[in-house]
């Protein structure tokens, strides 16, 4: 075993090319699976709400399809929690090949599932147990592979690098949304009802398999390998990050709030908004979403040169006003039910959105010294989501249906746009910063505590 100081020349900036390029297409696979999985479920929610639960009220079953997409997130903190604390003692890359393999297991599970007219209750039960599975998987899946792309990223350049995880998100939701077109343009309705809305969670059982493949040939990070040739040393993760990083934990969940909430209304939500309050055709919304989500992941690379240039803060406060700007114009085009207006609007609203994914990918990493990174990173991300992103469709819905205004959605969204701004503005600037460093800076940041105190 290379002795400490040995390790500590090893770093990010050794990394080859061809290497990162492998870290970010492995990286990326798993993360395609598990928002892919999200995004159909979302553009096929009310062929899934007709198949699923009882008949004879559209709307409840709707909230009904939306309620088991927000109770799948439950399960992601937990999953977060438990798949952390095993990445921050047995490495990434052996818990990444884990998630992979969960995730596409339970979305195919949802491809085979009997419906309500074959097995009555029992199907909306199964349906949540196989989005519980999903949802649980999924919670140690993205702040592993921002992780482990950071982690061998140059110091200089980790948003640009970075920023390829959440391109996989937004590749995912456009593969989901061409698909569902796809399959909407080549099916008659029958064809589609009777079997062709299974064929996107069945395709979820390769993509996980390759995922794994390439996993598996890949060597842990350097950082995580440094860490584990210092000597060894008794930690408990979710208590140091508890203890030690509480205030942070604080700050970025705040800032990842909007994240989540942008997210989940841009991608998933907009489609129904488009056909219910727009009126739009089913061919209508999901050209309009397919444009914005083409348009939401060529942007994240030059949002992540933008953040290496301008730093994180910068980058904050550019999410957060570009939220603000554009929510409102942005609901009520996407609600005119006409093609390009409506993709428009999406296009609108996905510029925030990005923003905010693009600078949380990299803060996930930068924001917590890497004993902890998998743990803490997972358990903020997670909360965050399942609060404001996984109950987004739900709470839209129900604020509409409430309060009789269309645009209710997007006051939510300027209320949460400001939190985020409080908590993102709070953090420290860490463009700059050296994740090899950070176990340093660590100790010496907690011996000024302590001299302070």
């Amino acid at each position: 075993m290379p002795t400490s100081s040995s390790s500590k020349e090893q770093n990010t900036d050794d990394v080859s090319i061809a290497t990162l390029r492998k870290v970010i297409a492995a990286s990326a696979i798993g993360n395609f699976v598990e928002w892919f999985d999200f995004a159909i479920y979302g553009f096929l929610a009310v062929i899934i709400s007709q198949h699923f639960f009882p008949p004879g009220n559209p709307t409840l079953a709707l909230l009904q399809t939306f309620a088991v997409f927000a109770v799948s997130f439950a399960l992601r903190p937990l999953g977060g929690l438990f798949f952390g604390m095993l990445g921050d003692k047995i490495g990434r890359k052996r818990v990444l090949s884990i998630t992979v393999l969960m995730m596409a297991g339970s979305t195919t599970l949802i491809g085979v599932l009997p419906t309500y007219t074959s097995i009555g209750l029992l199907a909306p039960l199964l349906l949540a147990l196989a989005r519980c599975l999903q949802g649980f998987s999924a919670g140690g899946e993205y702040a592993g592979a921002c992780a482990f792309v950071m982690e061998h990223a140059p110091q200089e350049k980790k948003a640009r690098y970075g920023s390829f995880v959440p391109v996989s998100t937004f590749v995912a939701f456009a593969t989901a949304a061409g698909l569902a077109y796809c399959i909407d343009l080549v099916m008659s309705e029958a064809t589609l009802q009777n079997w062709g809305w299974r064929l996107p969670f069945l395709m979820a059982a390769p993509l996980g398999l390759i995922g794994l493949y390439m996993r598996l040939r890949l060597d842990e990070s350097p950082v995580f390998q440094i860490l584990k040739s210092q000597p060894v040393t008794h930690h408990t993760p979710l208590r140091e990050t508890i203890r030690q990083h509480g205030r942070t934990l604080l700050c970025l969940g705040a800032f990842i709030s909007a994240t989540a909430l942008s997210f989940y209304m841009f991608t998933t939500y907009f489609t129904t908004y488009m056909k219910v309050e727009g009126d739009a055709t089913r061919t209508v919304s999901l050209l309009a979403s397919l444009g914005a989500l083409i348009f939401a992941a060529i942007l994240c690379p030059i949002i992540g040169r933008y953040s290496d240039w301008v730093g994180r803060r910068n980058t904050i406060l550019t999410a957060g006003l570009s939220l603000m700007i554009a929510v409102f114009p942005a609901y009520v085009l996407a609600g005119s039910g006409q093609l390009w207006s409506a993709m428009l609007g999406a296009i609108m609203m996905a510029i925030g959105a990005v923003i905010c994914n693009v600078v949380t990918a990299v803060l996930l990493s930068e924001q917590f010294p890497t004993r902890v990174r998998y743990t803490a990173s997972a358990l903020c991300y997670n909360v965050a989501y399942t609060l404001f992103g996984g109950t987004a469709p739900l709470i839209a819905t129900w604020l509409i249906d409430v309060t009789g205004n269309p645009l209710s959605p997007a006051f939510y969204l300027l209320i949460i746009s400001l939190l985020a701004l409080w908590g993102g503005l709070k953090l420290p600037e860490s463009a700059k910063r050296s994740l090899h460093e950070d176990e340093g800076r660590e100790e010496h940041s907690a011996s000024l505590s302590m001299n302070l105190n």
